[in-house]
Parts: structure tokens; C-alpha cells; sequence
């Protein structure tokens, strides 16, 4: 019995990290498609930040493609601490003087869900997974 319970236990875990995954990777595609559409007004944006206007096609490229590599679970633990890199970032460079209400909030909760992922990794319907029965 106690068996049935671990496996049932592993079975939800891993449920939940996979929709953890896919909606972690849905946001981030989504922003780094939104990023691609109008790209010199981000540019722009991040220049006013200070910061190179390359930095917006690099954000948006590790955005756009995690986001598809999230999705497909390839790559997941990197991916999710780049994410957690790029919201750390978010934060001290353009949301820290709004505040935690209205301001990054989302960015926690998003920094929560990639250092999950990263710890945890996502095995259900993951490429990833093809990978590690190849090295058996």
C-alpha cells in the first residue's frame, strides 16, 4: 500500500510541475512574441533603463525560444534559471520603484515557478526525458 502511495504521490508531483511548465512557457513565449512585435519600441524601452537596446533582442530571443523549449520540456532546469534571471533583472531595473503591489508581484510568483521547475525539473511529456533513457 505504501508503495501505491509514493507512486501516486511522484504521478500528481509530476502533474504539477508539468502544468507548471507549460504555463511558464506559454507566458514567456507569449512576451518574447510581443517583445518581437514591436521591438524598437522595446528597444527604446530598454535603452531608457539604461541598458544596451541589444538587450531587448536578446531578452526577447531567450524568451520566445525558452518559452517553446518550456513547452516542449527541452532543456527545462536552464531555461527556468534563465527566466529567473531575466525577472531578477525585471525587477531591479524597472519594477523595484512601483512596489510589490502593482508593481512585481507577477515577477515573484514567476521567479517561484522557474526555481521549481530548475530544482525540480518536469519528466511528464518532456524531450528532456528522451535524452536521460539515451544515457542508460
Amino acid at each position: 500500500m505504501y508503495s501505491n502511495r509514493n507512486q501516486s504521490q511522484t504521478r500528481n508531483m509530476e502533474l504539477g510541475l508539468l502544468i507548471t511548465r507549460l504555463v511558464l512557457g506559454a507566458i514567456f513565449l507569449i512576451h518574447g512574441i510581443t517583445k518581437f512585435q514591436g521591438m524598437e519600441d522595446t528597444q527604446s524601452y530598454f535603452i531608457s533603463l539604461g541598458l544596451l537596446g541589444s538587450a531587448a533582442t536578446i531578452v526577447g530571443l531567450v524568451e520566445f525560444f525558452g518559452g517553446v523549449f518550456l513547452i516542449i520540456g527541452l532543456f527545462t532546469r536552464i531555461v527556468s534559471l534563465l527566466f529567473v534571471v531575466i525577472l531578477f533583472a525585471a525587477i531591479f531595473t524597472a519594477k523595484a520603484e512601483s512596489g510589490f503591489i502593482g508593481g512585481y508581484e507577477l515577477d515573484v510568483a514567476l521567479i517561484g515557478m522557474g526555481i521549481t521547475l530548475a530544482v525540480a525539473g518536469s519528466r511528464y511529456v518532456a524531450v528532456d526525458r528522451l535524452f536521460r533513457r539515451n544515457r542508460r
